[in-house]
């Protein structure tokens, strides 16, 4: 069968960017031709692409369109505040154009695309090539959208106003609702980044609420062995005071590139780490506090904390035997690392479809979730200390290791994930588009 030369386009978080970039990776594996498109900066910030694959992997740059009030250099939702983001999401419409030239150019059979780029299917279908949506989210949350949209939604308060900013036309002149809904329309095949061994429920619901084709890609679990192999400098530091803690007292602490604490928040979290007892290892980056200074706080605060304050490498502190629980926001992608080492998870969600993983997660028995006041929807040191050490503790938190431990078996069944991604790929071979002139 011809080789298929398939076009990759994330949007520009590097939440979404990193999912892309693997899956890209595994299809040209498979011999196929892949041309991932990003802007430079991002470009320069993936990792290296692995030499049996240069040839079939190509990374293209396509320079940020300037947009008033965005940061020079801010080609990423990492780089600037919270509410500059819709300013970013305006310069990524501005790609429309020079997309479209190399789409004319390079006449590739398929393209991968994300939520953002709701103007790309009308221009795809005009070139006759197919897209398909790859969804970095759960099968639960994408369906939770579905939900919304009809008015089915009993959620909490916070939950609520996080859906409803979704809802609502920004900066850019559409809101992400209407981003996404577009795309999901235009598209030909609906691919979610889930697996029906973990979120059976969600996508018989999922299938029965829309009418596009679904095809899950795995859960595309990272490798332990080749992870983030390049910055060893960082490792050797950590590595050295993890080695220093007791088997399985460690409670790692990370709340993603998207999450803004206020000083509450991050006083609250600080206390309840204190409070609870444990050593903990702490990845704060600066875009993590609403004032750089706060961050202070926890490094005078603790005595028996490290605070990490870069790019640290989860996956392999995750896995190190002295961590025994790991305090997240509840991104997709770090629920799957976390349970692919069979640690338990201390459930923080901010935002978005972090609820709903948690709740899921919840559901599965691999954690708990700190509960907040409604309706103000904050939490305090104590339920964060009360809920750390009912996951640590040696008896109260068998049950959560136990039932984490059981999910590794799903989430690190490499022939599981292959077939999923097998048969994502057979589906874009078997429908390729006709030979264009």
């Amino acid at each position: 069968m011809a080789k298929l030369h398939i076009i990759v386009f994330p949007w520009l978080a590097f939440g979404h960017i990193i999912p892309y970039f693997e899956l890209a990776k595994l299809i040209a594996q498979k011999g196929h031709k892949i041309s991932l498109i990003s802007t430079p900066r991002n470009i320069h910030r993936l990792p290296k692409v692995p030499e049996n694959l240069q040839t079939l992997l190509d990374l293209i740059e396509i320079p940020l369109p300037h947009v008033d009030k965005l940061p020079e250099n801010a080609e990423a939702t990492v780089d600037i505040p919270h509410h500059i983001i819709p300013y970013l999401k305006k310069a990524f419409d501005g790609l429309q154009h020079p997309l479209t030239t190399f789409l004319e150019r390079s006449k590739p059979d398929w393209i991968i695309c994300d939520f953002a780029a709701y103007w790309l299917p009308p221009i795809s279908s005009k070139l006759g090539i197919s897209c398909i949506f790859f969804s970095i989210f759960s099968a639960s949350s994408m369906s939770l959208f579905f939900n919304n949209l009809t008015g089915n939604i009993s959620e909490s308060l916070e939950k609520k106003a996080s859906l409803n900013m979704h809802f609502e036309t920004n900066e850019s002149g559409v809101s992400d609702v209407f981003r996404l809904f577009e795309v999901m329309n235009g598209v030909k095949a609906l691919a979610p980044r889930s697996c029906k061994e973990i979120e059976g429920e969600p996508f018989k619901l999922l299938e029965s609420q829309n009418r596009k084709r679904l095809i899950p890609v795995g859960l595309l679990p990272p490798s332990l062995q080749f992870s983030e192999g390049s910055k060893d400098h960082n490792w050797e530091t950590i590595l050295n005071w993890l080695d220093k803690q007791e088997k399985g007292s460690v409670i790692y602490v990370a709340f993603g590139s998207e999450v803004t604490l206020s000083d509450e928040e991050l006083t609250e979290i600080a206390m309840g780490l204190e409070l609870s007892g444990f050593p903990f290892f702490w990845v704060l980056r600066k875009q993590n506090t609403s004032h750089g200074e706060s961050q202070g706080l926890v490094e005078n605060q603790s005595k028996k904390g490290m605070v990490w304050t870069t790019w640290a490498p989860q996956l392999r502190i995750l896995a190190h035997s002295s961590v025994g629980g790991f305090l997240t926001h509840c991104g997709w992608s770090s629920v799957i690392e976390s349970l692919l080492v069979g640690c338990p998870l201390v459930m923080l969600p901010f935002q978005n479809e972090q609820f709903l993983i948690a709740g899921l997660m919840k559901e599965k028995g691999v954690g708990i979730q700190v509960p907040r006041n409604e309706p103000e929807g904050m939490f305090t040191r104590d339920s964060v200390s009360n809920a750390l050490r009912s996951v640590m503790s040696l008896e109260e938190g068998k049950t959560y290791r136990s039932q984490a431990k059981e999910m590794s078996k799903i989430i690190g069944d490499k022939e599981l994930h292959q077939k999923y991604l097998d048969e994502f790929v057979l589906y874009m071979e078997i429908n390729r588009p006709p030979i264009k002139n």
